[in-house]
């Protein structure tokens, strides 16, 4: 997985952004993560409840496949500024056959909120993701949200990733619509906008449940 961290599970691949440290998750963090999911805030965006250190468990090894099989690539967000509290997750989720697209999703801890954790962290996250898939062709990256997640909308336009489609609901999974936004490669949408004779870069960037 040259570029992808050098190794199936990612383990010596770290990011940052400005005070933030992106890694992989590690079996330490569990505590930290059974913390985070015990938040009715966090519990109305997630689809799969993590409640107990067994759950924790079996979410942190569903991470390290996700990483070897290439389909999706998970980050604990991390505040160097505070002893390496853990402040969030990032994925980039691959699942697809579709070499051109990818999806972001992400959560904020209850008592990381108001700090601008996520679009930091989605900013270095994109980045990576662009360059780190460049030569398989990755020139676009979706954010998905439920209409009523205006938390999850602000971090999408804060981040570049501009509102595309309004989605249908998919109940029971989905019972509200959703919202569809998505940045493209730098390249791409230079190409795209010089074209059309408008500037190349996208006008403005969910929680990571849809």
């Amino acid at each position: 997985m040259s570029g992808h961290g050098g190794t199936a599970t990612g383990a010596d691949l770290a990011l940052t952004a400005d005070g933030l440290l992106l890694r992989p998750w590690r079996e330490e963090d569990v505590p930290a993560l059974l913390k985070a999911y015990d938040d009715p805030v966090m519990r109305q965006w997630v689809r799969l409840p993590v409640s107990t250190p067994e759950e924790g468990a079996r979410w942190l090894e569903s991470q390290r496949a996700g990483w070897a099989s290439g389909a999706r690539f998970s980050f604990a967000v991390t505040d160097v500024s505070r002893g390496g509290e853990l402040v969030g997750n990032l994925a980039l989720k691959r699942p697809g056959p579709d070499p051109e697209r990818a999806e972001v999703g992400y959560w904020t801890a209850a008592w990381a909120r108001g700090r601008g954790v996520a679009p930091r962290a989605l900013e270095a996250l994109t980045a990576w993701a662009f360059a780190a898939f460049a030569e398989e062709g990755l020139v676009r990256l979706e954010l998905l949200h439920q209409v009523d997640n205006v938390a999850s909308c602000r971090v999408a336009e804060k981040s570049g990733y501009a509102f595309a489609e309004l989605l249908d609901a998919l109940p029971p999974e989905f019972p509200l619509d959703g919202h569809l936004h998505v940045r493209e490669a730098p390249s791409a949408s230079y190409g795209r906008g010089a074209a059309q004779g408008a500037p190349g870069v996208s006008p403005a960037g969910s929680s990571d449940s849809r």
